[in-house]
C-alpha cells in the first residue's frame, strides 16, 4: 500500500494517531513528574540551608504526590496487551444460590459502577435481564474509558459470596457466586471477516426490570455463532441497527480472544459461559459474616474492609492481579 494510500484508509490512520495521542500522553506525564521532582528537590535544598522547618509538610505533600503518580505510571507500563486501552464490555451473570445469587449479581454491578464513576468513566447498559422476586439474573455494560479494559481484566471470572441472607427468614448464612466476563470494545480500527452463513440472528422485544416492555418493537437483538456457539445481546440502544452493531462488536471481541488463545479448554472460559459458576471455582471470596474480608484466590491480595470494596474500592484488586501477571 502506497503512502497516499495508508492515509486514505480512514481506519488505519485513526489508529495511527490515536497511538499517537497516547505515546504523547505518556512523555507529557513523565516530563511533568520530572518537574515535579527537580521542584520538591530545590525545596528540600532550601529547607535544609534556611533551617526552614515551615517547609517540611510541603514537602512531605510533595512526596506523597510523586510516589503516587510513580505508581500510577508504572501500572500503566503493566497495560501493554493489544486491547488494553480500550473501552470494556463486562457482563455478570448469577449463578448458584437463587435469589441471593441474583441479589449479588446486581451488588457487583453497583460495584462496578461505582468503581468506573472514581476511575472518571462512563457506564452504559447494554443488556438486563432482571427478575420480578428480586436482583438481576444478567447484565452487561459499557465502560467507556482509556485502558477500561487493561484494568477490567483482572475481574474476568467467578466472584464468591457468604453473608447471612437477608432472603432467609431463619437468619442462615448462604453462599452465592456470579461469574463477571470482560472483554474489550473494539474500534473502528479493528475488524475481522466474520461468515454471514455462520450468524443466527434473533430480534425479540426488548424488556426493562422485571420484565417489563420498555418498547413496542422487537429492537432487542441476539446474536448466536453457530461454529463456536458463542451468544451475545443487545437490547439498550435506540434502534435495532444499534443493538446489532454493538452486538456484532461484541461478538468480534470474543472471537479475537478466541483465536488467541491455543488452549481448546479455555474455549467456556472465553465464551463467558461459566458451566461451574460454583464452589471451587471461585476467584475471589467476599465474605460478610461471620468475619469481614474479601479475598483474591489468584494473588492472595485480601482486605478487611467488605464495605469499601462493595463501595468501588478494588484497587488494590487491580493492581495486585497486573503485577502478578507480569511476573508469571
Amino acid at each position: 500500500m502506497t503512502k497516499e494510500g495508508f492515509w486514505d484508509d480512514p481506519n488505519k490512520a485513526q489508529g495511527i494517531v490515536k497511538k499517537a495521542n497516547q505515546l504523547k500522553d505518556r512523555i507529557n506525564a513523565f516530563e511533568s513528574l520530572e518537574l515535579s521532582y527537580e521542584e520538591a528537590k530545590m525545596l528540600c535544598e532550601m529547607a535544609i540551608e534556611e533551617s526552614a522547618e515551615h517547609l517540611y509538610d510541603e514537602i512531605h505533600e510533595s512526596l506523597i504526590e510523586i510516589k503516587e503518580t510513580i505508581e500510577e505510571m508504572r501500572l500503566n507500563v503493566l497495560l501493554d496487551e493489544e486491547f488494553d486501552h480500550l473501552n470494556a464490555i463486562l457482563s455478570i451473570n448469577s449463578g448458584s444460590g437463587g435469589l441471593d445469587a441474583q441479589d449479588w449479581a446486581e451488588m457487583l454491578l453497583r460495584m462496578y459502577t461505582k468503581w468506573s464513576e472514581s476511575q472518571g468513566y462512563t457506564v452504559e447498559v447494554l443488556d438486563l435481564i432482571a427478575d420480578k422476586k428480586g436482583g438481576i439474573k444478567t447484565v452487561t455494560i459499557k465502560v467507556i474509558g482509556e485502558y477500561a479494559t487493561g484494568y477490567l481484566k483482572s475481574e474476568k471470572g467467578v466472584h464468591r459470596l457468604v453473608r447471612i441472607s437477608p432472603f432467609d427468614t431463619a437468619g442462615k448464612r448462604h453462599t452465592s457466586f456470579a461469574s463477571v466476563d470482560v472483554m474489550p470494545e473494539l474500534d473502528d480500527t479493528i475488524d475481522i471477516e466474520i461468515d454471514p452463513t455462520n450468524l443466527k440472528i434473533d430480534t425479540y422485544r426488548a424488556s426493562g426490570a422485571g420484565g417489563q416492555h420498555v418498547n413496542t418493537t422487537d429492537s432487542a437483538v441476539r446474536i448466536t455463532h453457530l461454529p463456536t456457539g458463542i451468544v451475545v445481546q443487545c437490547q439498550n440502544e435506540r434502534s435495532q441497527l444499534s443493538n446489532k452493531k454493538t452486538a456484532m462488536k461484541m461478538l468480534m471481541a470474543k472471537l479475537i480472544q478466541l483465536k488467541e488463545s491455543e488452549q481448546k479448554e479455555a474455549i467456556e472460559d472465553l465464551m463467558g459461559d461459566y458451566s461451574e459458576i460454583s464452589w471451587g471455582s471461585q476467584i475471589r471470596s467476599y465474605v460478610f459474616h461471620p468475619y469481614s474480608m474479601v479475598k483474591d484466590h489468584r494473588t492472595n491480595y485480601e482486605v478487611g474492609d467488605v464495605n469499601g470494596v462493595m463501595d468501588g474500592d478494588i484497587n488494590g484488586f487491580i493492581n495486585a492481579y497486573l503485577k502478578m501477571s507480569k511476573q508469571s
